[in-house]
């Protein structure tokens, strides 16, 4: 048997994000969130090692009591069980690392899967910093998983080259999205996600921030809006500019 911990990730759905015309900014108020793409494919990956090792798949969130809706949505591709913490709003890397690694901690597990990095931050440091805080080896990158009795494999994906590395479990595997293509879940298995309990948690402990967001802005955009309307004229202008650009 193997049990799987998989890190779930919630963000605003980024096809309904506008900006504000004056302060460059994203709006996000009344923005729905969404499971972030990786984190399904991380869902998936666990149910894929569950149907071939058995064994139990336990997701956990950081979100609210309006993230209950993501959760069934890790539940409709497989998940068993589901912890969603509460009260943490921050974009915080190091405190988001802790208080993940706080509760994992509290979970048998074999393997800790999760996105190589989110979709919103891009910064990648959570699969590296939980680690280090769980003394737990990271494979990191993850295209492939392969189990074989105590051991974890991996294809690591690289730019230039992949290549295979290998560590006893528990182990922190953060995957790419190579990995899988997610299955579309069946439809009694998406309604019998709507009746499994979620089990929420209010953050504790509460840890100082470490960081403070001081522009999160569009870059400005100036373009020149030329009309020619003769065209002999207007495709040596055209040419000009885009030997210039």
């Amino acid at each position: 048997m193997v049990d799987i911990i998989v890190l779930v990730k919630q963000m605003p759905d980024l096809e309904q994000v506008k900006i504000d015309p004056a302060t460059r900014e994203p709006l996000l108020k009344n923005v729905p969130r969404t499971i972030e793409t990786l984190s399904e494919h991380a869902v998936e990956e666990a149910v894929r090692i569950k149907e071939k090792f058995k064994g139990k798949i336990t997701a956990i969130l950081l979100g609210n009591e309006q993230s209950s809706a993501i959760m069934k949505k890790a539940f409709a591709i497989g998940a068993d069980e589901g912890i969603i913490i509460d009260g943490y709003e921050e974009s915080n890397p190091a405190n988001t690392a802790r208080i993940l690694a706080s509760k994992i901690k509290e979970i048998k597990h074999d393997i800790v899967i999760l996105g190589n990095q989110s979709a919103d931050s891009i910064t990648g440091l959570i699969p590296g910093m939980i680690s280090s805080i769980l003394k737990e080896p990271l494979l990191g990158n993850a295209g492939k998983i392969d189990i074989d009795g105590n051991k974890v494999k991996i294809m690591r994906i690289l730019e230039e080259d992949n290549v295979e590395i290998e560590s006893t479990m528990p182990a922190i595997i953060s995957i790419t999205q190579e990995i899988n293509e997610p299955r579309l879940p069946p439809v009694m298995q998406i309604m019998a996600a709507g009746k499994k309990p979620i089990k929420a948690e209010k953050i504790t402990p509460l840890y100082p921030k470490g960081t403070k967001l001081v522009s999160n802005r569009v870059p400005k955009s100036e373009r020149k809006k030329l009309i020619f309307e003769d065209i002999d004229k207007g495709i040596p202008e055209i040419v000009k500019v885009l030997k210039e650009g």
